[in-house]
């Protein structure tokens, strides 16, 4: 088991950046697989980036790939999503989610635990 708290979210304009912050609590934060998504409202569920449990292995959504790179400290218990070159339609709540395996999936059902979110909005 892990909680999850997700900050760093805010307003930014059109082609500015934000840094997201996924932070854990537990002491077996490198046994999971951390995936952010993303949710605008009306929306379903959107992948956003994944990465392995020793930060080895990325993979994002081709929608944000070249601009949002993850990371993990994981001597931090703490996961990162830096987005650049923001785009109004970046704009969504943004989760971190813990998965126990060593598979990294873009599938939302199967990652077990949920951050609460933080709401990322890109003006125009």
């Amino acid at each position: 088991q892990v909680q999850l708290v997700e900050s760093g979210g805010g307003l930014v304009q059109a082609g500015g950046s934000l840094r997201l912050s996924c932070a854990a609590s537990g002491r077996t934060f490198s046994t999971y697989v951390i995936g952010w998504f993303r949710r605008a409202p009306g929306k379903e569920r959107e992948f956003v980036a994944t990465i392995s449990r020793g930060g080895g292995t990325t993979y994002l959504s081709n929608s944000v790939k070249g601009r949002f790179t993850i990371s993990r400290d994981n001597a931090k218990n703490t996961v990162y999503l830096q987005m650049n070159s923001l785009k109004p339609e970046d704009t969504a709540v943004y989760y971190c989610a813990a998965r126990s395996s060593a598979d990294l999936t873009t599938t939302s059902t199967l990652y077990n635990y949920w951050g609460q979110g933080t709401q990322v909005t890109v003006s125009s």
